[in-house]
């Protein structure tokens, strides 16, 4: 099996098997598997930022040019709507790039709480997560026991 070689966003050099998939039967977090979640992290938030460029881009040709009340209203929704959306996208660009500071300290994939692997599972499905399945589970009965107060 020959390495992909490959440019980074920091426009450095990372090699990872082509068609690499994380494995149980592979050393937890090993340097093939930080760099797989590493180059993961990277394409999503690079997937984001493209996208707010491209929302600042629209937000900024102009006003609202449509004659009819309704149809501005309807923009004005549309307006709204996007803006939330990358406030939620910012939010989530700060969580990958701490994401990216735990591959590069080694504590990447370990829950912050029980210091447990998360699992290999929940990092594909959310690979910003920080806590394993079972603490997750503990805080969000907590905040509902809280919430309900």
């Amino acid at each position: 099996m020959t390495a992909c070689i490959s440019k980074d966003t920091d426009g450095m050099l990372s090699s990872l098997p082509p068609d690499y998939r994380p494995s149980d039967a592979e050393e937890f977090m090993n340097p093939t598997q930080s760099e797989y979640f590493r180059q993961k992290l990277l394409r999503w938030r690079a997937d984001l930022v493209r996208e707010a460029n491209g929302t600042l881009a629209s937000l900024s040709e102009g006003g609202i040019l449509e004659p009819d009340i309704t149809d501005r209203a309807s923009v004005e929704t549309d307006r709204a709507l996007e803006l939330r959306t990358r406030d939620r996208a910012r939010k989530l660009i700060g969580k990958i790039d701490q994401a990216l500071n735990r591959i590069e300290n080694g504590s990447y994939g370990y829950c912050e709480e029980s210091g447990e692997p998360i699992g290999l599972r929940r990092l594909e499905a959310r690979p910003i997560a920080t806590l394993s399945i079972e603490a997750q589970e503990r805080h969000e009965r907590m905040e509902r026991v809280h919430r309900d107060d």
